[in-house]
Formats: C-alpha cells, structure tokens, sequence
C-alpha cells in the first residue's frame, strides 16, 4: 500500500506500517473556528484589522479591532523580527492565531498570521513530515484492511482529522481520553501482535514423536503435580505433528521442570534429544537427575568446556552448556533450553541450527523459571506457545522479612542456630568491590568478619574462574556462602535454609524472588532476609507478603514496565506507548478474540 517514493520517509521515521504511522499521534490541536467571544488563557482564532503599530526592540505593539467578536484588544509580540515588523501593516485585516490573556483588557501573545487551514481544527506533529503521510494514507479503508474494527478506525481517524465533538473531549481532559484512548491501545497491541504473529514461521519437524511419557510417569517414586501433568500432555501433542514446536514452559521457582523435561526426553526416545543449559553447576543437575529417574535403555552424555572432544552420536540424551554450541552436534528431533533468559537470541538462534536437517527442524522447548505476568503471557502466544506450571511439588514455608543494621546481631544469632542443625545460609552482596558511592559493604570489606567469626565461609562471584566448584564444594561442606546475584540460576542446595540480601533496593522483584527461590527446596523451612539501610518501599513491602512468583511478576510489571522478555532482547523498560500490560487485560482479550 505504501508507495515506492514514500518507504524511505517511513524508514527514516523508523515506521514500517501504515499502522505504525497511525499511532503517530499529534502533540497538539489548533482551532482554526472563529468563536463569538473571547476564551482567555488558550490559543484562539480572530479576525481583526490593525488600528495601530507601536515599534520598538524589544516588542512590537499592536491595537486591533476584532470583528468576530466586535471588541478592541491589545496584541504584543516579544522579540520581534524582521518579517514581524515587514508583515504587520496598519489598516490591514488578517486572521491571527494566539493566546489571549487579561492584563490590562484583553490582549494577545505572539500573534501569528494564518493563511491556511481556516475553520478546521488543525493537528500538530512533532515531525513536519508526518503531515503529508498522514493525509496520504490514513483514511479509512487502508486501516480497515489490517483488520481493525470500524468503531476503532473512526476513533483512530478523529484523532488525525478531529471534529468539533472530538476536541470538546480533548480539551476537557487535556489528553486523548474515552474511546479515543482505547482506540491507541487497541491499534497499538493489535500491531504489536500482528507483528509477533509474522514471527511465528512453520517448519516440518524432523521427526514426529509418538512415544507415551506414562511409563516414565508411573516408574517415578513421587506423583506429579496436575501442572506437570497438563504441560507434558500438551508437549505430547506437540511432538505428534509434522510440524515443529516452538514452546515456552514458564513455572515458579521450584515447580518441578525438570520432571517435565525428562518427560519430554522419554517421550523423543528412541530419537535424540538436547538439552542446553546457562552454568556447570546447572547443567550437571539436570545430568544427575537424568541419570536418576530415566529409564536405563537411555544413553546419557555430558558436555562442558572442560570435557574433550567426543562422538556425540552414541548417546540418546545430550546434557550440556554453552561449550555444544561449538561441538558437532549429531541430528537430534528435540531441542530444549534451560533458563532461556539466560541465553541471548543470537545463541538459542544457534543451537537450532546446528541440529537442522535441510528444510526441517527440530521441535525446539525453552523452559524458564522467570514467571510473566499473565497479559505479557498472552501477548507473547503470539509468537510461540506457551505452557505454565504454576502448582508446586510441596507448599513451601519460607519467612520473608525487611531487616535493619539494628538488627544485624539477632542475624548472626539466627545463622549460628541454623548451622548448628545442619544447615547452610548464602548473604548476597551488591558488590564485589568496595564502592565509595555505595553504603554498603562490599564481598571484599565484608568477607572478614564472616571468615573471622564462622567456619566453612565460601566466597565467590560472577567473574571468579572457580565460581562453579566453589559452588560445588559449598553444597556439600559449607556453612556460609559469600556471593553476588551470580546464585540466581535454578542450583539445588537441599541444606539451604536462609538467604540474607543486602542493599534489596537495588534489585528488581524478579532477581529478589529467584534469590529467595534458592531456600526451602525441600519444604525445609527457609528465611529470606532483605538487609536494607532504607526506608523500606512499598514493593519490597509487598513482596514479604507473597511467595507466588507471578503475583510477584505482575507487581514487576506495575513498577518498572516489561521488555521483550520471551525473546530476551531486553529485559525492562517500557515496551508500549498507549497500552499498559498491567491494567489493560480487557482490551488485549478483544484483540485476541479478534485473531480468532
């Protein structure tokens, strides 16, 4: 629909559509009707003749009779320049365009002569060369072709070519308001997930998969959760098409995905499945998991940067980290990624086409424990499936309190009481490295006093080369743990039962809430202790009072917006101009039901 000519101006203006160009709102009106008296403190229309000129340098003074409301008033013209001077002209009538205010009488602010326009209410652009696309291509019929409801173009075409009932409304709210309003966010999710849908490309699968998951189900020693259950039937169906899966399994912190990746391995069998994963520590979970609960027939290999260089091909289930992007991998029909925020596009975008056959692909699972808020969800389904499991294995019992420096020896009193039942405490510092603009102490200042009054004390970070076995070797024999945020990513450490995270102002509710996910793996009772010099906030307040991480994403999204987050571009920052995810829910179901 866009003509040749004019790509290059939607380019410049970083417009791809005629939709897109549509949501170039006007950043203000001007009416252009004669009104039959004065409006004080606005911007009006009049049509007078110049009774006099008074000329000085700093001002140009006029005196006019305005004939649409049959008054004489004063108009001033604050730094004039040449063409004021030049253009202004004693005994002329024009129709001039400005704010009146009363000074002394009524007057006139910076008067400006109009040619053009008259009678009409006139939009404003930001950018000049909006206007002319704008009267070439938005009308009614090009907006109705993407698929836009009448009621929402006629509302989208009063917002460019406004009447006189529209700018009523806009002036009474001083904004885009009522139906006006819904129009932009509808328009504007409604391209955003029209885009998404284009995304969302099909390709034959490399094998169909028709292996049923119940003998692998019933063999293990604990019973799934209806959640487990419900995400790994609707993989089966998945892999039962010719065509490939792209799906996403979203769950809290604890809910058992793993199971439900094994699940889907049994389900691959005989056929190869991979499975990439962020850390060491991480990818060999899973591996010892794998080794445990999958049926023997199973051939299990491991992959990292420390193991050699192998034949792939013998085993049935590859475990492994960054290091398989840069092994030859043999042609496996199942690929999953664990922590899939963790990876960015470019690599996820790697690892399926090293396992792609010609034309085919392989059925492609990412599993992440960073629960979306359920309108984030939706929007996303646009672009792949989406699967969540919200239900856990066990009801976990961990205490979340706001702590203060008053309160530091009744903390090291808790810490000595849990390490004398056996169990381990982890203290998440916001730095490495002492900071002079930072209150808080740093891993370096404060390790001393741990080291100094307690025995097992770890250390580690994001850029300790060690950070892995530290990890380890912590698991099995320490006490305390001295760290940053790197403890984040899903590690099981049964014996964990208190996490204290110093400056918590400094994160977001989504770090917090996997932070605090690390403690009580195994009902045990856990403590998450948010150590602030603050005055708390009303969201670290908040978030002591739920344990559900996706109560706690929607929180997340109130405060700070959301980002791509499915596609891990970008993780925050504000993603909608019009449309708010986190109250306008209503309209997104209009839109979906509209796809329908």
């Amino acid at each position: 629909m866009i003509n040749e000519e004019d790509k290059e101006l939607f380019k410049k203006l970083g417009l791809s559509s005629i939709l897109e160009l549509s949501l170039q709102i006007p950043s203000s009106y001007c009416d252009y009707t004669l009104k039959s008296s004065p409006i004080l403190d606005t911007n009006q229309l009049i049509d007078a003749t110049i009774l006099s000129v008074t000329k000085n340098i700093k001002y140009l003074k006029l005196r006019l009779k305005v004939h649409n409301f049959n008054k004489e008033i004063n108009a001033i013209i604050f730094n004039p320049r040449y063409f004021h001077q030049k253009n202004f002209i004693m005994g002329k009538r024009y129709y001039l365009y400005g704010k009146l205010e009363q000074g002394f009488g009524i007057q006139m602010i910076q008067p400006k002569i109009i040619n053009s326009s008259l009678g009409s209410i006139t939009p404003k652009y930001k950018q000049k060369m909006v206007v002319s696309l704008i009267k070439k291509y938005i009308n009614f019929e090009n907006l109705s072709s993407f698929g836009l409801k009448d009621d929402i173009v006629d509302a989208i075409l009063k917002i460019h070519f406004p009447d006189n009932n529209f700018y009523i409304d806009y002036l009474k709210n001083n904004s885009f308001s009522g139906k006006y309003l819904k129009a932009l966010k509808y328009t504007e999710i409604f391209n955003h997930t029209l885009k998404l849908s284009k995304l969302k490309t099909t390709h034959p699968a490399l094998k169909r998969l028709t292996s049923s998951p119940q003998p692998f189900i019933d063999s293990l020693p604990f019973k799934l959760t209806n959640d487990q259950l419900k995400v790994i039937k609707e993989i089966e169906g998945d892999f039962k098409s010719l065509v490939a899966t792209k799906r996403v399994v979203m769950g809290d912190v604890g809910c058992g995905k793993t199971m439900v990746i094994l699940a889907s391995v049994v389900m691959c069998y005989p056929y190869r499945s991979i499975l990439l994963a962020p850390t060491t520590v991480l990818a060999k979970q899973i591996f010892k998991e794998a080794k445990k609960f999958l049926p023997k027939e199973i051939n299990i290999g491991f992959v990292s940067n420390k193991t050699k260089e192998q034949d792939l091909s013998k085993y049935d289930f590859i475990v492994g980290t960054h290091a398989l992007l840069y092994r030859k991998l043999p042609k496996a029909p199942l690929v999953m990624i664990d922590e899939q925020h963790r990876f960015g596009t470019k690599q996820r975008e790697l690892i399926s086409r090293l396992v792609k056959k010609e034309d085919k692909s392989p059925h492609f699972l990412q599993f992440s424990a960073t629960p979306i808020p359920r309108t984030m969800a939706m929007i996303q389904s646009s672009y792949v499936d989406i699967s969540v499991i919200k239900e856990l294995p066990f009801k976990k019992d961990i205490e979340t309190k706001i702590l203060y420096p008053k309160d530091f020896s009744s903390l090291v009193e808790h810490i000595k009481r849990e390490i004398e039942e056996g169990r381990q405490t982890i203290i998440v510092y916001p730095l490495v490295e002492e900071s002079k603009v930072l209150e808080y102490q740093s891993i370096d200042e404060a390790r001393g006093y741990w080291e100094k009054n307690f025995e097992k004390v770890y250390v580690t970070y994001g850029k300790d080369k060690e950070k892995e076995d530290v990890l380890e070797e912590f698991s099995k024999e320490g006490n305390i743990l001295i760290a940053t945020t790197l403890i984040e990513v899903g590690i099981s450490l049964p014996k964990l039962s208190t996490i204290v995270i110093v400056a918590p102002e400094r994160l977001g509710l989504a770090t917090l809430h996997q932070l605090r996910g690390r403690v009580s793996r195994n009902a045990l009772k856990g403590y998450c202790y948010l150590f602030t010099k603050k005055e708390p906030t009303k969201r670290l307040k908040e978030f002591c009072k739920t344990l559900d991480g996706f109560k706690i994403a929607e929180l997340d999204l109130k405060l700070r917006q959301s980002g791509d987050l499915l596609k891990g571009d970008r993780q925050s920052g504000k993603e909608f101009k019009f449309f708010d995810p986190s109250n306008d829910e209503d309209i997104l179901n209009e839109v979906k039901g509209e796809w329908k």
